[in-house]
């Protein structure tokens, strides 16, 4: 895939979606929230944003939206952020839940605490969030390791997918690295 100025369809059924268009314009890539099938189609690459993992995948099933997302996560690159990541994880806990299977992790959910527990920090020169995120276990060893904490690694890469147990588009310095690297891999 190499792509001038791709199109990142920012899943818009629940979570923090809106944030991530100054990140992704300053990328260099075009912000566009999607919400159906037909919308899915349009888009280069996808991000699921931070929310609650638990009312997405709710919303998912109830607007029969699963068969679609599946499809298109299997053929163009996508990027799990904190709920995200759960919705990507092949394995989830704390409790189970159902999940797509893309990444070669496991994760537990709320594996940093409660919302009181929820802090900011930096990674790679980025202020970012951990709001009630997850623990990212049982990694595959061809999963790359991008950034680690005192827990183990909060952002990983596998193939032309990532995941990160933060929210980078909190920061309002944009773009984040993390969207110029998930941006710069598309036209790569």
């Amino acid at each position: 895939m190499s792509l001038s100025k791709p199109v990142i369809g920012v899943l818009a059924l629940q979570g923090c979606v809106d944030r991530h268009g100054p990140h992704i314009e300053a990328a260099g890539g075009v912000f566009k929230t999607v919400k159906t099938a037909a919308q899915f189609d349009e888009v280069d690459a996808f991000i699921l944003p931070g929310g609650e993992s638990t009312t997405m995948l709710k919303l998912i099933d109830n607007f029969g939206l699963w068969k679609s997302l599946e499809r298109n996560f299997r053929a163009k690159p996508v990027w799990g952020i904190c709920a995200g990541s759960i919705l990507l994880a092949e394995k989830v806990e704390n409790p189970a839940q159902k999940s797509f299977g893309i990444l070669p992790i496991t994760v537990q959910r709320n594996g940093y605490g409660r919302q009181l527990d929820s802090y900011k920090t930096e990674i790679e020169g980025c202020e970012v969030s951990f709001i009630r995120a997850p623990v990212f276990t049982d990694i595959a060893a061809n999963v790359e390791v991008l950034a680690k904490n005192e827990t183990g690694p909060v952002w990983i890469r596998h193939g032309r997918n990532m995941a990160s147990a933060f929210h980078p588009e909190l920061s309002f310095d944009t773009p984040s690295p993390m969207h110029r690297l998930f941006i710069e891999s598309l036209r790569a």
